[in-house]
């Protein structure tokens, strides 16, 4: 197979477009002896002969058209491959795949991966919902390349497999059926729920900040029903059966017959972290997609509606 040289294409192809080898000389900024000498190397390059001669000029042959229409087809794709390499080396193209617990999904992975996509419809985002817990298995495993998880569910000690840091900070606000006697209390303090009938997991994350939350205002919560979906949660809070801590990228969106209140004085609240595989943080299509969930996230946090 032959071993085509571009370079020597291009002057073909210049020749073509401007008539003479001293045009095309000009044209490429060199000299009429060395397109001459490029030319000539790719008649033989070739086996056959790509100029004759046209009065005092020369002229492509047959064969010289054949292969410019051949030439034009591999230029213009190659133009294509580097601008699609152009995207991958600027972040613009590829796949970038996020990883993150449920709550953090509607209201903080989904816009910043729209926002992602919009900037940049060559790039592909994948979404991976999983637990807190999971998300540095996924991680380790090369699943996902980006994890939202809970700094209380960080890999104890020092591990380098990962780098994370903090991107959010989650305030917990108490939820009363709308038409609770403490429902329009102001300054409401966790320590006045101490005894309402509570709703929260079995087991698992949220299970342990209601109760560690609770123990610091100094009750232990009576446990009346056991849920974990935000939503069932909400629904049963709306009905009267009991009150829940419910953080508040969970309560985006509305919750009729449900009064949430900002705790204070207590303020409970908790930190949601990023975290990628160590040295992983530069490639281009991750910066991107961090880049847009950093922002989110100051977003979240100096929004009147959703943080104050």
């Amino acid at each position: 197979m032959t071993d085509w040289d571009l370079r020597k294409l291009r002057v073909l192809r210049t020749l073509d477009r401007v008539g003479t080898v001293r045009a095309t000389a000009e044209a490429l900024c060199t000299t009429p002896s060395a397109v001459s000498q490029q030319l000539s190397a790719l008649s033989r390059q070739v086996g056959v002969e790509l100029l004759e001669p046209h009065g005092r000029r020369v002229r492509l042959t047959d064969a010289a058209r054949v292969l410019l229409r051949h030439t034009d087809i591999v230029l213009a794709q190659l133009e294509r491959a580097e601008a699609e390499l152009d995207g991958f080396a600027r972040g613009g193209a590829g796949t970038v795949r996020v990883g993150a617990f449920a709550t953090a999904v509607p209201g903080l992975v989904v816009p910043a991966l729209s926002a992602v996509r919009d900037a940049h419809p060559g790039l592909t985002v994948r979404v991976h919902q999983a637990e807190a817990s999971e998300v540095y298995d996924l991680l380790a495993a090369g699943e996902i390349d980006i994890g939202l998880s809970l700094a209380a569910q960080a890999p104890t000690g020092r591990d380098d497999r990962f780098e994370r840091a903090e991107l959010l900070t989650d305030p917990m606000d108490a939820a009363l059926p709308a038409r609770h006697r403490l429902a329009g209390t102001p300054a409401l303090r966790l320590r006045e729920l101490a005894g309402e009938p509570w709703i929260y997991g079995a087991d698992g994350p949220w299970r342990d900040i209601t109760v560690a939350a609770c123990a610091q205002a100094g009750f232990v919560p009576e446990q009346a029903h056991v849920a974990s979906d935000w939503r069932a949660i909400l629904d049963m809070v709306a009905a009267g059966l009991g009150v829940a801590l419910v953080p508040r990228l969970a309560a985006t969106g509305d919750a009729p017959g449900v009064a949430l209140r900002v705790l204070h004085e207590d303020r409970p609240r908790r930190h949601v972290v990023w975290a990628v595989r160590a040295g992983s943080r530069e490639r281009p299509q991750i910066a991107v997609a961090l880049r847009a969930l950093v922002d989110r996230a100051a977003a979240l946090a100096t929004s009147n509606v959703q943080f104050d």
